[in-house]
């Protein structure tokens, strides 16, 4: 990409996504959406375009470890930082945990809104992990995270929309992959000491 000319107004920024372990080096269009350079320029069609004003969740992806609207933000705004879409959760041909519940206990009907919600159960699990409360959280200030039942996963799911109503099945998956995950990093701790 060549220079800008002095005084010249830029609309254009060479950019370094790193996305799902994999660094891609493009240049973007300052108004172009992070959804968009991963659908249109990385060919990453798992994360999907719904609302396209951040109200459905379908293009959530995670953005160094957190939840991220992909609709919302800009491309030149996640340059170097590190990207997961669905396409980048499995380990090889081993399923996420996440992404094992849903398939197991009937966690998606149509499909669509499927990456977006396993992208944000995947943060929701570790933000519940961490301590962090949420609006149904009764006590924000107790030491140790309340439960993640089934109030919990669903306000800290409130921001996927499902418009098949998978929800029962989205909750039951969100809990077993979360107890799944607790179980396994308990196992590491313990294989360590």
């Amino acid at each position: 990409m060549a220079p800008p000319t002095p005084g010249a107004t830029t609309t254009s920024s060479g950019i370094t996504l790193n996305v799902n372990g994999e660094k891609h080096t493009l240049p973007v269009d300052h108004r172009t959406t992070l959804l968009d350079a991963l659908r249109e320029r990385l060919d990453l069609t798992g994360t999907k375009k719904g609302c396209d004003q951040g109200q459905c969740g379908a293009c959530t992806v995670l953005v160094d470890g957190r939840r991220s609207l992909s609709c919302l933000q800009l491309a030149v705004a996640a340059d170097g930082r590190e990207i997961t879409t669905i396409e980048g959760v499995a380990d090889g041909d081993r399923l996420h945990p996440v992404q094992q519940a849903f398939l197991d206990l009937d966690g998606y009907q149509c499909g669509y809104c499927t990456p977006g919600q396993i992208c944000s159960a995947i943060a929701v699990i570790e933000e519940h992990a961490a301590g962090w409360p949420s609006a149904a959280t009764a006590d924000v200030g107790a030491e140790a995270a309340p439960p993640l039942d089934p109030d919990e996963i669903r306000e800290r799911m409130s921001g996927n929309l499902c418009r098949c109503g998978a929800y029962v099945s989205i909750v039951r998956a969100v809990a077993r992959a979360a107890e799944e995950m607790q179980a396994d990093d308990a196992a590491v701790k313990e294989a360590a000491a």
